[in-house]
């Protein structure tokens, strides 16, 4: 393993989630309960044994968590969920509390935005990165303009599963820290086109707005030929590829092969 998962820490504080949009159709959540025999559906969210990780302590009184980690945040449900709206105050009380670690969570849900945040919310909390994810030009049109203007201090794109071509020249700006495109995983999965990714390129190039190509997706076109490509390998053919643009070393390289970005 590489050192640089060292940099990142796991938080799901509540797990399962409700389908809302194309994108949801085949969620790995919903397959990962299925996997493993999961008694209570996906669609139901409960408190987890881990909702107040970030603030556990060890027998010598420090964090559990160190200093300075990623935390990736509810990636088996959806931050903004409406169902887990009692338990969210108490993570952002836990989220200020660790501000020596940046929080980072993706949502289908930026329309609920306004009224998931907390009162001190301001401009944002500097330790709080947020991806608005989208899966097609439906999708982007309605998501993305609510989310630039959001007051959020560190924005990304997460473009998946992506399951069609995409115009984002309208929504790129300096306020975009990153694009990050991927394809759709599982047995189900829709076919990701190699074209749309190098067109979504394109646009993030014109924009001066990096971009990174995390995973080809289960069944990946390419010169007008699918292939099938097993889960192990979506990231590593996605990095060999060599099409990243202007990446920052931050927040997300190596843990975006994690099944939350779809």
């Amino acid at each position: 393993m590489s050192d640089s998962w060292s940099i990142y820490a796991d938080w799901n504080p509540w797990h399962g989630c409700t389908k809302i949009s194309a994108g949801c159709k085949y969620c790995y959540v919903y397959r990962q309960d299925e996997m493993y025999g999961c008694e209570i559906g996906s669609n139901v969210a409960r408190k987890t044994g881990a909702f107040d990780l970030p603030i556990k302590r060890k027998r010598d009184k420090s964090y559990k968590i160190p200093s300075g980690k990623v935390i990736f945040t509810c990636f088996t449900s959806d931050f903004l969920l409406k169902d887990a709206d009692e338990w969210r105050p108490d993570c952002w009380r836990m989220i200020r509390e660790r501000s020596d670690c940046m929080f980072f969570f993706f949502t289908k849900r930026i329309d609920r935005f306004a009224e998931c945040i907390p009162s001190d919310w301001g401009n944002g909390y500097d330790n709080v990165l947020i991806g608005c994810t989208i899966e097609n030009q439906a999708m982007a049109d309605y998501r993305l303009p609510l989310f630039m203007a959001a007051p959020i201090k560190h924005k990304i794109l997460a473009v998946a599963p992506l399951l069609e071509g995409i115009n984002l020249l309208p929504y790129l700006d300096n306020t975009i820290e990153e694009v990050s495109v991927g394809g759709e995983s599982g047995v189900n999965a829709r076919p990701c086109h190699y074209d749309w990714i190098l067109d979504i390129r394109r646009q993030c190039i014109e924009k001066n707005v990096p971009f990174r190509f995390h995973q080809t997706g289960a069944y990946f076109v390419k010169d007008g030929r699918t292939y099938r490509i097993l889960r192990k390998y979506q990231l590593s053919q996605a990095h060999k590829a060599n099409i990243n643009f202007g990446i920052k070393n931050y927040f997300v390289p190596a843990k975006a092969d994690t099944e939350g970005w779809e």
